[in-house]
């Protein structure tokens, strides 16, 4: 069955003085109501009282109609409003223990968009016009929107490297993938990005170490710069685009090589890596950073749902590279310096990281077709003793 589902569409567009002007004043508004609406609301917190959606909205009227705060009716209140909904958001998942309490928004640090309802722009004729604007925007159409397809929601955005860029929210279906009965395991690494149970390993492309002496030589440039003058302000731009250019080329690479899996394979098993703990390591963080494993995920999960695959995650705790992927044997200690080691019990020499991928491909298949359980006891990954019960495993879409 085809899958129908919400997929943005993002492109770059040149936007002339005037509308560059324009979206500037609704980013800043923006970021102005947002802060003023979490102060109020943290404000009744403190005396254990909730403010929803509806009353920042009474807010945000009172507002406009001060001395103070007039300027805000020179942009579009359709941007505005969101902005209340997505605080509105923040604190639902907040409250629902899946987020953190939402932050402000800072001028240099915080990502300048705004986002408009239908009530907002206008679509016709493959030409997108925003209000407060007369004329519309210069998109780049480098693909084009599904057939007959209409954007539910717009986002108007503008990166550290003074790119703008407009999302375009629309109904699709995905094209469907040729059917195949494959299966993977997929071990992420620093030495290769991927090493796959079929034995392939995929180079590490390492973007950021390709332009780190070209990225240290400009912000060295930007350090001598006086704080607030045009020079540093050209300073910090020419080190935006050079993270930007590393952004783009590893976001392409990681869309090639999941599209591919996801092509080739009905299902797909990857171990459930703690990211946010490993990057604590000083001597690694750099890498691991670089190579994007959280991205690479996210990247397999959402291609997987869109075109009816398998996606199995492996718990964290499952020991993929201490088990010997042909007898079953457990080594006690396995350093991460040791690339190849030789089991105990039955004599076979293994590629750790080929060893990990068969593993974690056995691991996702018990899942799949007899409904094992892939989450050891603790006991099992610390000890090397063997559990007598499984958990549940988790598993993604």
């Amino acid at each position: 069955m085809p899958t129908h589902v919400k997929r943005a569409f993002k492109y770059r567009f040149y936007p002339t003085d005037a509308q560059a002007a324009e979206l500037s004043r609704t980013f800043g508004c923006v970021r102005k109501v947002y802060n003023m609406a979490l102060a109020a609301r943290t404000e009744a917190w403190t005396r254990q009282e909730r403010v929803n959606y509806n009353a920042t909205s009474a807010m945000l009227t009172a507002w406009k109609k001060t001395e103070e705060l007039a300027f805000l009716n020179e942009v579009s209140s359709v941007p505005l409003q969101q902005c209340l909904r997505h605080l509105q958001g923040a604190f639902t998942n907040f409250f629902a223990k899946r987020a953190k309490y939402p932050r402000f928004k800072s001028r240099r640090k915080s990502r300048a968009s705004a986002e408009y309802t239908t009530s907002g722009f206008r679509f016709r004729d493959g030409k997108l016009t925003l209000a407060k604007m007369k004329d519309p925007l210069d998109i780049c159409w480098s693909r084009p929107l599904p057939e007959g397809a209409s954007p539910s929601t717009v986002t108007v955005s503008r990166d550290s490297a003074d790119r703008w860029f407009v999302s375009m929210l629309c109904d699709d279906t995905p094209a469907p993938m040729p059917a195949t009965a494959g299966a993977v395991g997929i071990d992420a690494g620093l030495d290769h990005l991927v090493t796959l149970s079929t034995g392939e390993k995929i180079a590490n492309p390492r973007h950021e170490r390709r332009d780190r002496a070209r990225l240290a030589k400009a912000q060295r440039a930007l350090a001598k710069k006086v704080k607030g003058s045009a020079n540093r302000g050209k300073a910090r731009l020419r080190v935006a685009k050079i993270h930007a250019m590393i952004a783009d080329r590893r976001r392409d690479g990681l869309h090639k090589l999941t599209t591919r899996l996801v092509r080739e394979n009905q299902t797909l098993v990857i171990e459930d890596l703690t990211v946010r703990n490993m990057v604590k390591n000083h001597k690694l963080a750099r890498a691991i950073s670089d190579a994007s494993w959280t991205e690479l995920r996210s990247m397999l999960e959402y291609k997987a749902a869109w075109h009816g695959r398998n996606l199995v995650v492996v718990d964290r705790f499952f020991p993929s590279s201490k088990l010997c992927s042909a007898c079953g044997t457990i080594t006690s200690m396995m350093p991460l310096n040791v690339r190849t080691w030789t089991c105990e019990g039955c004599g076979t020499t293994h590629d750790r990281d080929a060893n990990a991928a068969k593993n974690l491909l056995a691991a996702g298949l018990a899942v799949t077709v007899c409904g094992a359980g892939v989450r050891p006891q603790r006991e099992f990954s610390r000890t090397g003793q063997s559990a007598t019960k499984q958990k549940t495993p988790r598993r993604e879409p």
